[in-house]
């Protein structure tokens, strides 16, 4: 895979936003993924405005590098409550989690066949909104699949984020070679900026629970395994997902959790995030407070451990890149962290990161 090219985006200093959840505003600036546009950032002021541009890095490229081992924070050991043989060395219990030889959760929609890979709406309350799904082409309706979604930025698109190859869905499409069913959902109008995800009034969760609704009577999904991964404020969006305990695992990437909201909640959820240290456009710290709200749902200590195998073989423009892993988590819930030389941009290597991440569960 290589890089997407970089889009240039005009940063909105002063940009307010009325929280999902009750809390301050965020600017807009540079940035974005596959696709147009850039992502609420940090701060701002009511009322002003203004536009983005194109903009950031697309989220996939780059060669598969020292994916597996330590890198990415396996869960190890066996499940509570499961018995031997649990998913990839055992996934937590818990909810969300799998347990038991095999470890699937296989739900109402096994044994049909499957919709059309394409552009699809569903009604959400009085709203249309829409997807765009992609089926394994060797799908077999008795096999339980990992769902993924992939969250676009602000200003970008289903389409943008889907793709037309394997470096689609944030190059989960390439990586995940037919073993889960993606999904790309289109955002609403947000602030005269493009699409995203502002979650007003909880939209953008009600559109969430819709989907999976349908794709889980539908198509045969294994419901201890559902992942959320996005870009900026897709990004947002992921982390709002995991609040909700909605997700066995997201891979929020230059995200914060100011925007979208999130919901208060003890559900653990597995995590692996991504920030550039000098972001100007979602600064890292609130990326971080993010992340704290994970540590402390699956019950980490703050001691961490390096696991340098994501940052290994990275483009030495991307050093120095530190990936942590913290200590003591729920079995199966580990909260991988991961900083690197970069402005606002998707992870390099995202496809083969996000699926090596995703697939232990």
């Amino acid at each position: 895979m290589r890089l997407s090219p970089l889009w240039h985006v005009v940063k909105l200093a002063s940009l307010s936003v009325i929280l999902a959840c009750g809390g301050a505003g965020s600017g807009a600036g540079t940035g974005g993924s596959p696709g147009t546009g850039g992502s609420p950032g940090t701060g701002g002021s009511p009322g002003t405005g203004g536009k983005s541009a194109t903009g950031g890095t697309g989220a996939t490229g780059g060669a598969l590098v020292s994916t597996g081992g330590s890198g990415v924070g396996g869960a190890t050991g066996g499940a509570t409550g499961g018995s031997t043989g649990g998913a990839k060395g055992g996934t937590s219990g818990n909810s969300g989690g799998t347990t038991g030889a095999g470890g699937a959760t296989p739900s109402s929609g096994c044994g049909k066949a499957a919709p059309a890979s394409q552009r699809t709406s569903i009604m959400v309350g009085s709203a249309t909104r829409e997807y765009i799904l992609s089926v394994p082409s060797n799908y077999n309706p008795n096999t339980p699949y990992r769902l993924i979604f992939a969250w676009h930025p602000w200003g970008g698109s289903a389409q943008a984020t889907a793709g037309t190859g394997n470096s689609g869905y944030y190059g989960l499409k390439g990586a995940s070679n037919n073993q889960a069913i993606l999904v790309s959902p289109e955002g609403l109008p947000f602030q005269s900026n493009g699409l995203g995800w502002g979650n007003q009034n909880g939209a953008d969760i009600a559109f969430l629970q819709a989907m999976l609704e349908r794709f889980k009577s539908e198509m045969c999904i294994d419901e201890g395994r559902i992942f959320s991964a996005g870009f900026s404020f897709g990004g947002m969006m992921s982390n709002a997902v995991g609040c909700s305990g909605l997700a066995r695992a997201i891979a929020p990437m230059a995200g914060n959790s100011m925007v979208s909201g999130c919901a208060k909640g003890t559900q653990p959820v597995a995590f692996m995030g991504f920030h550039g240290t000098h972001d100007s456009v979602v600064d890292i710290s609130g990326g971080r407070t993010a992340r704290d709200t994970f540590v402390q749902r699956n019950h980490c200590t703050s001691q961490t451990t390096s696991v340098p195998a994501w940052c290994d073989g990275l483009a030495s423009n991307y050093q120095p890149c530190m990936c942590v892993a913290y200590q003591g988590c729920d079995a199966g819930y580990p909260v991988t962290w991961c900083e690197y030389n970069a402005d606002h941009q998707a992870a390099p290597n995202s496809g083969p990161t996000l699926w090596s991440f995703f697939s232990q569960f």
